[in-house]
């Protein structure tokens, strides 16, 4: 099983991109997609399948890839999947895309002359969803959330 990759479920959507920021590959299911399906895709592409549905550990091939937790915030998620598995909050922060989490790149220039004036920071961009990333306020709270779960995570 892959150590670092997972599937959350459509309950786990704010947890994904929490997971997403710190750099882990985190794929989400379809809303409304069957448990058999969203298993399958789990053990297929080799990811840590991460719910709360107790009914899909039902399913006799979700056994060796599912997690199942029991919190149901984001960050309280969080924290009980990093304790279960040992997760880094700081793993690779802000090398995915937050929405489609395609792996960050430098923007070619013709994509990089779209980027405001003002920001000064690094440029990071989505060649998928054509998305560009900078550092801002944003990224500052999302640095603050990523350090509280990490802190959450030592304490636990």
């Amino acid at each position: 099983m892959a150590a670092h990759r997972f599937l959350c479920d459509e309950m786990y959507k704010g947890l994904a991109r929490w997971l997403r920021a710190a750099g882990y590959d985190t794929a989400i299911a379809t809303d409304g997609a069957p448990d058999r399906e969203v298993v399958a895709r789990a053990c297929a592409e080799d990811r840590w399948l991460v719910t709360r549905d107790a009914g899909i550990a039902e399913h006799a091939a979700a056994g060796p890839c599912l997690i199942l937790l029991e919190q149901e915030r984001p960050e309280a998620a969080a924290a009980e999947l990093a304790d279960r598995l040992g997760l880094d909050w700081y793993h690779a922060p802000f090398t995915r895309c937050l929405l489609c989490n395609t792996p960050l790149e430098t923007p070619p220039e013709a994509v990089a002359a779209r980027a405001p004036a003002d920001v000064a920071g690094p440029l990071r961009w989505c060649p998928t969803c054509d998305r560009l990333y900078w550092e801002g306020s944003h990224t500052r709270r999302m640095r603050r959330g990523l350090q509280r779960l990490h802190e959450e995570a030592d304490r636990g």
